[in-house]
């Protein structure tokens, strides 16, 4: 009987922490998008999720041709 006189005031701090971690979250926008994470896993970066930025440094790159694209020519140009 008197475990209880520890027990009662020790679940009811821990019950104060976790509506303190769960209001946190909630205000920190932790459940903001819940599926969008398992749904982005399956597919290769979208031009729609970069920064118009990125999108300009990623077309740069792919018109700028490099030495290295050679066309699949088996026979040795001389």
């Amino acid at each position: 009987m008197t475990i209880l006189y520890l027990l009662i005031p020790l679940s009811l701090i821990l019950l104060g922490l976790a509506v303190w971690a769960f209001f946190w979250a909630v205000k920190n926008d932790q459940f903001d998008d819940l599926e969008g994470p398992a749904y982005r896993i399956l597919f290769d970066e979208d031009e729609n999720d970069l920064s118009p930025e990125q999108r300009q440094k990623t077309k740069q790159k792919s018109a700028a041709p490099t030495d290295q694209d050679t066309p699949d020519d088996p026979e040795p140009r001389s």
